[in-house]
């Protein structure tokens, strides 16, 4: 059972075992198009890439992940598989289908969301996704389970990850960030989205049959190699109806922030596609 609220411009939808909450731009009758963020973020990851899809003819959502951003906290689990169901209600809630658009952890909930609901999920954009085993060593899990303690050491790995076209706001963004996760349970939801012993999306990859867009930066520091990284993704989606990878020349993790009118080119054209 869910239900919803809105105060201003966010909306909380009640699913089981809390409340998320989103913001809807763009006409009603427009086709649904959901940004989820990535870990520590806030739905506020999409605030350049929203009005360029907005003027391109889509409505848009953009949602905080459970215990992320405006959405509650004291949920029982925050693996991505878990946000997936969210999505799943979300896009049920709005009257889908919608084509899912996830950054980073973001990326794998949206495949997730596909895989589960093939019916309510018409297209799938995962940026700088990660199909791959992750490879920590002893040091570099310790520095992990720093960082995603402290809302400081996060804000600054966060801004690292920007690497040629920082935005002018990465200042103010980044101290938004700092104020949400200090709050009581916010860092236990980072953490929970890449817990160890949660099922990666790369298990439900094949279950996947919509058309998905890959998107990734070229110079996006979480991998040794992120075209490589990409056509991993790429080669795990063997049912889907097709998939592309693109790249974003000089981008880092966060290619939608970093060059959005790139990045919304590539979106629109695979939109339009999908739609034909």
């Amino acid at each position: 059972m869910t239900s919803s609220q809105r105060i201003d411009d966010v909306t909380w939808l009640d699913v089981s075992g809390g409340r998320i909450a989103y913001q809807v731009d763009g006409a009603q009758t427009a086709p649904l198009v959901i940004g989820v963020h990535g870990m520590g973020d806030t739905r506020g990851s999409f605030r350049f890439l929203t009005p360029l899809l907005v003027a391109a003819g889509y409505r848009v959502a953009t949602v905080d992940v459970r215990g992320h951003g405006d959405s509650s906290t004291g949920w029982p689990e925050h693996s991505q598989e878990s946000v997936g169901g969210d999505l799943v209600a979300l896009v049920r809630h709005l009257g889908g289908p919608a084509t899912l658009i996830g950054n980073s952890s973001g990326a794998g909930a949206a495949a997730f969301a596909a895989a589960a609901a093939p019916d309510q999920i018409s297209g799938l954009i995962l940026i700088s996704t990660f199909a791959s085993a992750p490879k920590l060593n002893p040091l570099m899990r310790v520095a992990q389970a720093v960082v995603t303690r402290s809302p400081r050491l996060w804000g600054m790995y966060f801004r690292s990850l920007f690497i040629s076209a920082k935005p002018d706001d990465l200042d103010q963004y980044v101290q938004h960030l700092r104020r949400v996760l200090s709050q009581p349970d916010r860092m236990r939801a980072v953490r929970g989205l890449v817990a160890p012993g949660d099922r990666p999306w790369r298990e439900v990859a094949a279950e996947i049959h919509c058309p998905v867009l890959i998107v990734h930066g070229s110079k996006d520091p979480d991998y040794p190699d992120p075209e490589a990284e990409a056509r991993t993704a790429q080669k795990l989606l063997v049912s889907a109806a097709s998939v592309q990878v693109e790249m974003i020349e000089g981008a880092g993790h966060y290619p939608h922030v970093e060059l959005p009118d790139r990045t919304a080119t590539r979106v629109t054209d695979f939109l339009a596609a999908s739609r034909a």
